[in-house]
């Protein structure tokens, strides 16, 4: 069902003081010192309403990990989705700015990546560079969608998609979406949102999803793009997790990428998952032929350029060798992701997701919330007393994350079977 909460609040700023009157600070006298001299009370600035989103409950846990590895515990992290890092090749070269969008030669490079990957010719001119795939949903967000437009997207989701526009002053409409529809939104929850909410000025979309691991396949994924293209609604298709993919070897293991079915659609994806340069920043996002002009505006404010020692690694990427190189990685996620679906009944957890893709698994606590309070509370306790980490599903479904948590299995076949086997100690203990 659709949230019925609505659009996503914000909470207010402080309220600004009255104004500071000359001798109000304590034991000050009317019309000021002896001699003439007078003095004001500071008056503290006031916080802006639009910084008033979440943090992201990972990055916390993160912090956590690092302060309790530095006191000496053995902490296994099922925490951030970050595979294991590419190596730098040889020694980049000193750099300056590039151009706003990118050089010429990675954004060609990206081009010939869609060709490689999904047959689909893509002109550079419309590829952009960005700092990261956060960058590029900030820059995309902007050129979009102006402050008080409908935004839609599924829940369980990435929060940053709802707080980056909340934080812009676009209302967010979350879907609320179950193993009906295996955690994806579909036109008939759209067309509820539209009559509970009005109009929809876009709709996000994440196939592999985070933390779901859930994928559209090609006809699910058309279905949203008509609905979308009958009703002027912009698509913003995260495929950031294209390529982890565990179905069969047929034409789209990879994953539809949406420029396919829609050109007007904006595609955005990152070096840092599949290529594992989660550090150096970069991603880049396909732009239709309306919003290249925009998008380049504000990213030569906003940024001036991507970083160009990350451009110039990110060259390397597009070789038959780091093809093969990550597509081994990506067969390890897919082993450890095996011990995870292996274990499912020693966890006694609840309902899961299917995991499609990506490197989460994405459950219900189920049972175990007879002991522990909510999500939350679980994942407090078990890093506490089993040094596990893992993330509560507050973080992704503000309304039913609090029972459930997600795994990521980006640490690999050792860690995983390390930190299954202490989460049933941890479980069985009480």
């Amino acid at each position: 069902m659709v949230n019925p909460g609505g659009p996503i609040k914000t909470p207010p700023s402080r309220p600004l003081p009255p104004p500071a009157r000359v001798g109000d600070e304590p034991g000050g006298k009317p019309g000021g010192e002896p001699g003439g001299e007078q003095r004001r009370v500071a008056v503290p600035p006031r916080v802006s309403r639009r910084s008033g989103i979440p943090a992201f409950e990972v990055m916390r846990i993160t912090d956590e990990i690092a302060r309790r590895r530095a006191g000496g515990h053995d902490v296994v992290s099922l925490c951030a989705g970050e595979p294991s890092a590419r190596a730098v090749p040889g020694t980049l070269r000193p750099a300056g700015y590039t151009g706003p969008l990118g050089t010429a030669p990675l954004r060609e490079a990206v081009a010939g990546h869609y060709r490689q990957w999904y047959g689909v010719e893509v002109d550079p001119a419309s590829v952009a560079i960005t700092t990261g795939s956060s960058g590029a949903f900030q820059l995309a967000f902007l050129a979009a969608f102006d402050p008080g437009d409908r935004v839609a997207l599924a829940s369980p989701g990435y929060p940053a998609y709802r707080n980056i526009l909340t934080a812009l002053g676009v209302h967010v409409i979350e879907i609320q979406t179950g193993p009906a529809t295996r955690y994806q939104p579909t036109p008939a929850l759209l067309d509820a949102a539209v009559a509970e909410h009005g109009e929809l000025a876009g709709l996000v979309l994440a196939s592999p999803a985070n933390p779901t691991g859930t994928m559209l396949d090609r006809a699910a994924l058309a279905a949203l793009v008509a609905w979308c293209s009958l009703r002027g609604v912009r698509l913003v298709s995260d495929e950031i997790y294209h390529g982890i993919t565990f179905g069969d070897d047929g034409q789209d293991r990879r994953g539809v990428t949406a420029r396919e079915l829609d050109r007007e659609a904006i595609v955005i994806n990152s070096f840092s998952k599949y290529w594992g340069m989660t550090g150096w920043r970069l991603g880049w996002a396909l732009l239709p032929d309306s919003l290249v002009a925009p998008f380049e505006a504000l990213a030569s404010n906003f940024a001036l350029s991507p970083p160009a020692p990350a451009q110039e690694l990110a060259l390397t990427a597009f070789t038959d060798e780091s093809y093969a190189e990550r597509d081994a990685i990506v067969t390890g996620f897919a082993r450890a992701r095996r011990l995870i679906l292996d274990a499912e009944p020693s966890l006694g957890w609840g309902i899961a997701a299917p995991s499609d893709g990506a490197f989460y698994y994405y459950s219900e606590l189920g049972p175990q919330l007879e002991r522990f309070t909510d999500s939350v509370d679980y994942a407090r306790r078990l890093l506490a007393e089993a040094d596990v980490a893992v993330v509560p599903g507050v973080d992704f479904d503000p309304v039913a994350g609090s029972r459930a948590v997600r795994l990521s299995y980006a640490a690999g076949e050792s860690a995983v079977a390390e930190a299954l086997e202490r989460i049933v100690r941890f479980q069985s203990a009480g």
